[in-house]
Parts: structure tokens; sequence; C-alpha cells
């Protein structure tokens, strides 16, 4: 059996780990006495938009308007390295982290001031495009809301995500894969609930929290529905709300335009290149949204 192949940690830490350890961890202060503080065009990005901690900065990132205040760098869809390793990024990780010992993945918020890498931790480099920049977007993350919003992340990340993976994994007993989709299927109940009455997971406007439920759904359509049992992914379809709000987002560019679905689905094969994964191709095509007409629509 390949090395990658979806039960092992080298596949999870691959595609769909948040990410890699040990990170670097910096932070952009509000004013000069923090060091790093917010200078527009100081900072980079450099974000494979096929990762999924890279798809929710490229999201906040356009959402927030950031394109002349921090400029981004895209990477191919598939890493040329071992663990999400990208060759282009190896200087900066030497650089400023000396004898680096994970691979040098993305994403990676950069200082050019000093040519180095202020952080590769995710959670920390949305907070601070959201609260140090004043771009001309939406309040991400308003006041009062940050228990709510970290409230949706979780069940993004374990309700949704990691539920959905254990469901699909090859090998996993029945206990098992139900516990997993009891988990999932609870999440998506709650999500779905939520949409009854507006619009957005929070409320009138989109926030932080629709950014990691958007790329959530997305994934779980694109790449982990097709390793579930026909049940299950009947059961996906009985969420109205949740997949015409994914589809709704994903017609605007903030949203729609960063994902590369092609890519997405090479990335995917190139870090599970499993025989009983073969068949995955043509099944994957017959998803709940047309990720792929909603992109042609944003691009014609």
């Amino acid at each position: 059996m390949p090395a990658t192949s979806p039960t092992s940690p080298t596949f999870t830490a691959t595609y769909l780990a948040t990410e890699p350890a040990p990170a670097i961890r910096g932070r952009i202060g509000g004013d000069a006495r923090s060091g790093h503080y917010a200078v527009p065009r100081r900072y980079g990005l450099h974000l494979s938009r096929t990762c999924p901690s890279c798809l929710r900065i490229a999201v906040t990132h356009s959402l927030l308007d950031l394109g002349r205040a921090v400029p981004v760098t895209l990477l191919p869809p598939v890493p040329d390295g071992p663990g999400g390793e990208y060759a282009a990024l190896r200087p900066l990780y030497e650089a400023s982290s000396h004898h680096h010992p994970g691979p040098a993945a993305a994403p990676v918020l950069t200082d050019s001031w000093t040519g180095r890498i202020v952080s590769t931790y995710s959670p920390d480099i949305l907070r601070d495009l959201a609260q140090r920049f004043g771009g001309g977007g939406p309040d991400l993350r308003p006041c009062g809301d940050e228990e709510a919003i970290e409230a949706v992340v979780l069940l993004c990340e374990s309700g949704i995500g990691e539920s959905a993976r254990r469901a699909g994994q090859p090998g996993t007993d029945a206990e098992a894969r139900d516990r997993a989709l009891g988990t999932l299927f609870a999440a998506l109940d709650s999500l779905e609930h939520r949409l009854a009455d507006r619009d957005y997971v929070l409320g009138g406007g989109p926030t932080a929290a629709d950014v990691h439920l958007w790329v959530a759904l997305a994934l779980l359509d694109i790449v982990d529905r097709p390793h579930l049992d026909t049940a299950a992914r009947r059961c996906l379809t009985h969420y109205p709300r949740l997949w015409a709000y994914a589809q709704r987002l994903a017609s605007h560019a903030d949203f729609g335009a960063h994902l590369d679905l092609e890519g997405v689905v090479r990335r995917y094969h190139a870090c599970c290149p499993c025989p009983e994964d073969a068949g995955t191709a043509e099944r994957i095509r017959g998803r709940i949204v047309d990720w792929a007409a909603l992109s042609r629509d944003l691009t014609a």
C-alpha cells in the first residue's frame, strides 16, 4: 500500500491538517511599539488555494479588499515535496527558523523589511488580517461575536471536517463510522437550523464564521462525500439551506473565485494515490453543488 494512504498520518498532514507543526507564530501589533505593525505592502502572503487553511486566508483577504495592502504570491496547487513542502518557501523558513524541523509549507505571512516569516499559523493570520489592516470590507470579527465565531469554527473543523474523514476512512469499523456520522449530521443539523431565518451564519453580513463554514462545505462536497457510503451521501443532500448558502456564496468572487476545483482534486489524488481510490475521479463529478459551473461563471 502506498505510504500516503487515507489512514496514514502523512495523508492527514499533507492534505487536510490545519497546520504543520511546529508553526512560526509571530503576530502583527497595533502600533510601532509592537515590532511587527501594520504598514501597507510591508507584509505578503504565500498561499496555495488548494490547502484548506490557505483557502480560508484567500477568501478573508479578498473580503477585506487587501490586495494592495498585503500582496499575495500564489503557489502551485500540488506541493513539490513531502508533507506539503514547497521548495520555493524553504529559503524563507531557513532565514526565519534555522534548521526548521517541519516542511516548508503554506500558508506563510512574510515581512519584506526583514525577509523573514512572521507567521505560518493560520488562525493568527486570519485574526491579524481582520483586525490590523483597514481594508474596505466587512467587519469579519464584530465585537461581542468572538465566542460565537469560535463555536462555528469548532463545528466546522471537528463536527464536519474530522468527522467526515473518519467516517470515510477505509477500514473504519461500523461502530466508529456510525459515531462519526452522528457527529457530522448533528453539526449539519445545527448549522441548517441557524440559516432558517438569516442569510449568514451570525446574521446580516459575512463574518469569519461564514469563511470557515463555506470552506468546510466545499471540501465536504468535493473531497469527503465520495468516500462515504451510499446512505450517508444521500443524507448529505437533505440540507437545502446549507447547500443553497454554499452555492450563493460561491457565486460571489470573494468566495468562489478562489476555489481551484481541478487543483483541489489533483492535490487530493497526489496525496492519496490508493488503488481503492481509483474510481473517485469519476464519482466526484456528481457533487451536490455545481462548483465547476459557478467557477466558469465567475471567470467568463
